[in-house]
């Protein structure tokens, strides 16, 4: 590592994460399939919810179409990057170009966090309040929740960004990292990181905590409604209408908990973690979603077999 003094950086290198030699070709066409799977996967989500009036006119679908754009632009921010890591030569990153990553990977984490959360509050109004559903949560109110998630979203990304780069980078100018993100930035700053260390701390904790602890409220609510439902078909259709959102909330929640809330630590595991927010949970949300959800996959069929008849719709 090469260490300039009294000199800013003007770029950064990534040194990616550690894999056999042998192995770069099949992890580079690994993660290009991965890449386009996702971007095929959450496209089709979006436009058959888009070109569907039955899916678009109810607000889960409109949370759905949502979830597929971030998952869309966090993988693009992410994974092209990480398939460099795979190719020869220096995987530098230009400083205003680790500025834009960082901003835009914690813009769109923590509006899709927001996101779940108004998933989780939208399927508590539709299996505890079925009967009051359509009055509490209308389109109108769902665009304002949805502009909501994207604005606040928007403020903790610009927080994080400024926080991070205020400081001085003068070397060394590696980052031990798959892509630009918070600790691995703040250990080449040139400046004590005390105060943003334990800013990120808590900005990120209170987002990621309250929004759990919101959906993990929701969920005791929908569990204590579905055990009132006397049928057992009643109780799988309610259960069932949950497990998508449960099982992508888990994927996405442990990790982010892993790298963020615990103690200041370098750990290899670090790398292996983020790799499920940042490229497995956006490729798994369509499928999912698709294979857990029978109104989608009635809608995909009907677009698939006859586009015609969607317009007709």
């Amino acid at each position: 590592m090469e260490r300039v003094n009294n000199t800013l950086l003007t770029a950064f290198i990534l040194t990616g994460i550690p894999y056999p030699l042998r192995l770069r070709t099949l992890f580079f066409v690994f993660f290009l399939l991965i890449y386009i799977l996702t971007q095929l996967g959450n496209l089709l989500i979006f436009i058959t919810v888009w070109a569907d009036p039955r899916l678009h006119a109810h607000p889960m679908y409109i949370f759905l179409g949502v979830l597929s754009v971030i998952d869309m632009g966090i993988s693009s921010i992410i994974v092209p990057r990480l398939m460099m890591n795979f190719t020869l030569g220096v995987k530098s990153i230009p400083f205003g170009g680790c500025v834009a990553q960082l901003y835009f990977y914690h813009f769109l984490g923590s509006t899709q966090c927001f996101l779940y959360t108004l998933m989780a509050y939208d399927r508590y109004l539709a299996i505890c309040q079925p009967l009051r559903y359509p009055v509490l949560m209308t389109a109108k109110l769902s665009a304002l929740l949805v502009a909501g998630a994207w604005v606040a979203g928007s403020i903790h990304g610009a927080l994080q960004a400024i926080l991070t780069f205020r400081l001085p980078y003068c070397g060394p100018n590696q980052v031990d990292y798959f892509f630009c993100d918070i600790p691995a930035v703040l250990r080449l700053a040139c400046a004590d990181t005390t105060v943003n260390e334990m800013v990120t701390f808590v900005d990120i904790g209170v987002v990621v905590a309250s929004c759990f602890f919101l959906i993990l409220l929701s969920y005791i609510q929908i569990i204590q409604a579905i055990l009132r439902i006397h049928t057992a078909d009643g109780r799988r259709r309610a259960f069932s209408t949950c497990g998508a959102h449960v099982t992508v909330v888990t994927v996405y929640y442990v990790p982010c908990a892993f790298i963020y809330l615990r103690p200041e630590t370098n750990s290899p595991l670090d790398g292996a973690a983020a790799l499920f927010p940042t490229a497995i949970t956006p490729f798994l949300n369509p499928l999912i979603y698709t294979l857990r959800n029978q109104e989608v996959k009635l809608a995909l069929k009907t677009m698939l077999r006859s586009p015609r008849t969607m317009s007709e719709v």
